[in-house]
């Protein structure tokens, strides 16, 4: 069967913070790609702003480097589960792996979660242990990890007998041998070991076309950008093609543009052939799954799985007193049409109306997901309001069911007792225990998703930030019934309107932890702290000191208060109770309740109340 030798198409995969962004950075840099005078910035890759923020990719990027008389087309792909759909479609374009793990932590949740993808695809694995460099690493011992991991997921025997390359991305070295000092200057092993192990692409360019978009891009200037791989025949602009939709529908057009991709940019051609990975443009309705074929020749490739949402918020326009006050766009229109536009190139993401005028139900696949696309936006100027996240609840096999996660906790051993209780109260289970180097513990549980809401920030704290948790989406189960996880603390709530004192707070904080600081601008039924008991108390922050005709020297250097916490808006999020809102803007995170007005708040309360004996 003839191939093509002139490329090879492979993936990086990773937990989060493994260093596959900076190995591909490294392979751009030491390969035949960039002219000598180009400067290549760290984690080059990591385009989008949040990305270079938080040292996360978030989307799947293409890339290509020469070696050689080579092409070697990269995908980078995140590395993180709530972006797990990207990766399962990215191992539908590649014909291999690159896994790469660190040298210290090992095989981490997310490298079971991503690695569990490629085998399935009986995709050829290469292993990178990376950052050997790293104090405490141990190469050999992580080799080991990974193999138990492979044997674990039912690895063939090809996949079994992986070639691994010994590297730290940071500083631009890699060798065969695990000995730190067997580090050369060079991605050659990395490069050889691509060209020799990963199998060239089948040439069948004289076949009909098949070409399956497995990304969406999306252009003001073309529309929606199909990306995917050309597994049969060639493709040019100008063709008269077919798109075979998911629906079993056809619709006929014309290629408008064709791009290849070569280093940083992407790159207009006239034509590709089998092997190839393009993007495509000329048909704004195209679809992930769907496939473009030869009109003579209609074959559709099998449906790309998607994975499906397992949390959901509500968005709203927002109109709490200050709306307006510091956002661009603050119309529901504008909200609508902006999370509509997200649709075009999200496929994980679903946007659903409800019976209120300016409400939407925004369904992702877990927190980060979600937050990340509030930050998107308020960076864009849009002024909104969220919900509390919820979990996805699914009938399985008549079943009520809810999703359930794996949970990985690595934490020094003073801190196991603490977590494995508050796990427990959480409705975790238990599944392993073992001991590490450096007086570390290494936990995993089974919890419920709706347990781990709020969770990250109070292990932080019990934790003293010492603490990792990683977590992955394990499955659907049965609901767990007469259980209301939520925040066991309530709430301080501004009474009034106008700007918080120090005098005020100095007389409020013994009742809980404040949130705000000395001058902020409050309004009623906005939160301002934390209660220490879980009722929520209405507080007066902006009351003034009486002023006297007698002043002490130095009375007012005296006033002092403890620091406010500041919340991210992670954090924002994972606070919020059922009848809260977070309150979003380009310049402000603020938290609220539903219903801002007191009086009227404390009837409902005494209604819900008498309406539950």
């Amino acid at each position: 069967m003839k191939t093509r030798d002139d490329i090879r198409n492979i993936a990086i995969i990773a937990h989060v913070d493994h260093g596959k962004t900076t190995l591909v950075n490294e392979l751009l840099k030491q390969s035949d790609t960039l002219d000598e005078h180009v400067q290549i910035e760290d984690r080059a890759l990591d385009s989008n702003a949040i990305e270079r923020e938080r040292g996360i990719t978030i989307l799947s990027k293409n890339t290509a480097v020469r070696y050689g008389d080579k092409q070697i087309n990269i995908l980078d792909t995140p590395g993180h589960a709530d972006f797990g759909g990207e990766v399962e479609r990215i191992m539908r374009m590649v014909d291999g792996v690159l896994l790469v793990v660190d040298a210290f932590e090992g095989t981490m949740p997310q490298t079971r979660f991503v690695l569990k993808k490629a085998l399935d695809q009986h995709l050829t694995p290469i292993v990178v242990i990376n950052k050997v460099d790293r104090p405490g690493a141990r190469p050999s011992e992580v080799v080991d990890e990974v193999l138990d991991l492979f044997i674990e997921l039912g690895a063939d025997e090809d996949q079994l007998d992986f070639p691994v390359i010994y590297a730290s991305a940071m500083n631009g070295t890699s060798s065969y041998d695990p000995e730190l000092d067997s580090q050369e200057h060079t991605m050659k092993p990395v490069f050889d070991t691509i060209i020799k192990s990963i199998p060239s692409p089948l040439d069948n360019e004289d076949e009909p076309l098949q070409f399956q978009v497995a990304m969406l891009d999306y252009n003001d200037f073309v529309g929606r950008v199909g990306i995917g791989r050309i597994f049969r025949g060639k493709i040019k602009v100008g063709d008269n093609v077919t798109l075979m939709k998911l629906d079993g529908s056809t619709k006929n057009f014309r290629v408008t543009k064709l791009f290849g991709y070569f280093g940083l940019k992407r790159l207009e051609i006239d034509e590709a052939k089998a092997g190839d990975l393009i993007a495509i443009s000329g048909m704004e309705d195209i679809n992930v799954g769907e496939t473009v074929v030869d009109p003579q020749t209609q074959e559709a490739l099998p449906v790309l799985r998607i994975d499906e949402p397992t949390l959901q918020m509500t968005f709203r326009t927002n109109d709490s007193p200050f709306a307006g006050r510091e956002g661009k766009f603050v119309t529901g229109r504008q909200l609508e049409d902006r999370l509509k536009r997200e649709l075009q190139t999200d496929v994980s993401l679903r946007v659903e109306d409800t019976s209120e005028p300016a409400a939407w139900v925004v369904s992702g696949r877990g927190e980060l997901h979600l937050s990340i696309l509030v930050e998107t936006l308020r960076r864009e100027g849009f002024e909104l309001q969220v919900s509390r996240p919820e979990v996805i609840y699914r009938d399985v096999e008549g079943v009520n069911s809810e999703p359930f996660e794996e949970v990985q906790i690595d934490t020094p051993e003073e801190y196991t007792g603490g977590v494995i209780d508050s796990l427990s109260q959480r409705k975790g289970e238990m599944q392993n225990m073992e001991s590490t180097e450096n007086g570390q513990t290494r936990l995993t549980f089974l919890a419920p998703s709706r347990g781990l809401i709020g969770y990250s920030t109070e292990f932080m704290s019990m934790t003293r930030g010492y603490g990792i948790m990683n977590h992955t989406f394990k499955k659907y189960a049965p609901v767990i019934r007469n259980w209301h996880p939520g925040r066991s603390k309530g709430t301080l709530v501004s009474m009034n309107s106008g700007k918080a004192t120090l005098y005020a707070m100095m007389g409020i904080e013994s009742r809980g932890t404040l949130l705000i600081e000395p001058g902020t601008e409050v309004y009623e039924g906005m939160i301002v702290g934390e209660n220490s008991r879980e009722n929520d108390i209405t507080v007066n922050i902006t009351k003034g000191k009486n002023l006297t005709n007698v002043r002490a020297a130095g009375s007012d250097d005296a006033s002092r208060i403890k620091t406010p916490t500041h919340l991210s808006l992670e954090e924002s999020l994972e606070f919020l109770n059922d009848d809260e809102y977070c309150e979003v803007t380009p310049e402000s995170v603020r938290l609220r309740k539903q219903t801002l007005d007191s009086s009227l708040r404390e009837k409902n309360a005494k209604k819900n109340r008498s309406s539950s004996k």
